[in-house]
């Protein structure tokens, strides 16, 4: 746990230094101690002599888009990283609870994934496929081997907007037809073509949507019907029978859906709506963009919580530790469609990301990531969920392994968005060192999704800086 020192008289009057957690403090004082400091961790940051906050910023918004957009009120100029911390221009150390948007899979700067790729690009940072080299053959084989079934045929794009755009084309090729099948509250990426699967407003621009349906969400806290997955299912059917000729391309979903607030399906859901689709004509696509490569702990895939194999498999974040990497994964049958013609992407398995995504498959294996997450993530739930029974305003604790959501709510009862008061607990936790996510379209969910070396004692810290910042609402 993060621990507090704390002066008290020993029998002998002897002053006496000792440590406790906050649970200990409450019960010594009656009150909830603010952590003070992070976990130990042995590393010093390298001194920081670039442009301070106040410069970048002014910089940023004189020659980038004006739709982008920032965290916290005083934006953080983040100069450093390693393994499961970030520091900023002063060299404060930072515990990072979102891995820059679920993407820092291994850790920051891990030694073995820089490596691979520091070595890679002094023989050759890029080719194409228009040329062989060892990289991309040998990373589409160790990709491949952690497929099910005969998901064998691997695609490497940039994104998983990428990902999706490509999965998408794929599927309507393939069944021969043009409507596909989202979920409301998925986020699958902000091209043209996957704004039109993203069923989020506050992402979403007015242009035409492109043949796509959007059923209800099975959400087990929110949803209709509660976590009945079977109704649900029939109301896929229902939009297959009374929106479209019958027939459709495909289906894509998340396992657990990650900008809509870390909501994972009703259970059993994903069966029942790959029979359906599948008996449409359509392909059944999951979106493993957030969610997989052991992050759930569980397993390996997000769908295998589900108990399905999909027909398509996109991914990215996790996959490259940060790189600029995506990928598309399928069976002989549907990438045979793509013979048509040429499809091609120029940075697609360059040298350099392949190598890169390669050391990463290695090191979540090697260090037995998937394990971790089963573990560290079960004691965060176990801590959180005692808050939970604290704070009526922690309305729901959800998710699995180290893909974690915390919806606040003002009123258990009707479910009713606590907005204002997740932007004054999220820069409580900025100011206690501690970096989560926001997520769901009122923006009030906590998404804890941190590298995946987060520890026992970094979930300690997190559950006592949000304890203490509850406290003092």
């Amino acid at each position: 746990m993060a621990l507090q020192r704390k002066l008290i008289n020993g029998c002998a009057g002897i002053t006496k230094l000792r440590w406790f957690s906050n649970e200990g403090l409450r019960h010594f004082s009656g009150q909830v101690a603010a952590p003070t400091e992070l976990p130990p961790f042995d590393y010093q940051p390298k001194p920081y002599k670039g442009p301070l906050a106040d410069a970048v910023l002014e910089k940023r918004r004189k020659f980038l888009g004006p739709s982008l957009f920032y965290f916290y009120e005083k934006p953080l100029n983040i100069v450093e990283g390693k393994m499961q911390y970030l520091y900023d221009e002063n060299g404060k150390r930072y515990l990072d609870a979102f891995a820059g948007i679920v993407t820092v899979s291994c850790g920051h700067c891990h030694p073995e994934v820089l490596n691979a790729i520091i070595e890679q690009s002094k023989l050759l940072q890029h080719a194409t496929t228009i040329y062989l080299h060892h990289a991309i053959a040998d990373f589409a084989e160790a990709l491949a081997s952690k497929m099910p079934g005969n998901l064998k045929v691997v695609y490497f794009v940039n994104s998983g907007t990428e990902a999706n755009e490509l999965a998408m084309l794929m599927a309507r090729l393939y069944s021969g037809h043009l409507n596909m099948i989202a979920l409301r509250n998925a986020y699958h990426g902000g091209s043209s073509n996957t704004i039109g699967l993203t069923a989020l407003n506050t992402w979403k621009y007015p242009i035409p949507q492109g043949e796509i349906h959007h059923v209800m969400n099975p959400n087990p806290y929110r949803g209709a019907f509660g976590s009945d997955a079977k109704r649900y299912a029939e109301d896929v059917q229902n939009h297959i029978d009374h929106g479209t000729s019958g027939k459709v391309a495909g289906f894509i979903a998340e396992t657990i859906q990650g900008v809509g607030g870390t909501v994972e399906l009703a259970p059993g859901y994903l069966k029942l709506v790959y029979d359906i689709v599948r008996k449409a004509g359509g392909v059944c696509i999951a979106d493993e963009v957030q969610t997989g490569f052991g992050r759930t702990g569980s397993h390996y895939w997000g769908f295998q919580t589900q108990g399905v194999t999909p027909d398509i498999v996109t991914m990215a974040k996790g996959i490259g530790n940060g790189l600029p990497l995506g990928a598309v994964v399928t069976t002989p049958e549907i990438a045979s469609v793509m013979a048509q013609k040429i499809q091609f992407n120029t940075y697609g398995g360059n040298p350099v990301c392949s190598a890169g995504g390669h050391a990463v498959l290695k090191v979540i294996e090697k260090e037995q990531r998937q394990k971790h997450c089963a573990e560290v993530g079960s004691h965060l739930f176990g801590r959180l969920r005692d808050l939970e029974k604290r704070y009526d305003i922690i309305g729901d604790v959800r998710g699995r392994g180290l893909m974690v959501g915390i919806e606040l709510v003002t009123d258990r009862k009707e479910k009713t968005p606590a907005k204002a008061e997740t932007g004054v607990l999220f820069e409580k936790l900025k100011d206690l060192g501690v970096l989560v996510g926001k997520g769901g379209i009122h923006g009030n969910v906590f998404r804890i999704k941190p590298p995946m070396c987060f520890s026992k004692d970094d979930a300690d810290f997190l559950v006592d800086a949000l304890d203490y910042s509850l406290s003092k609402l």
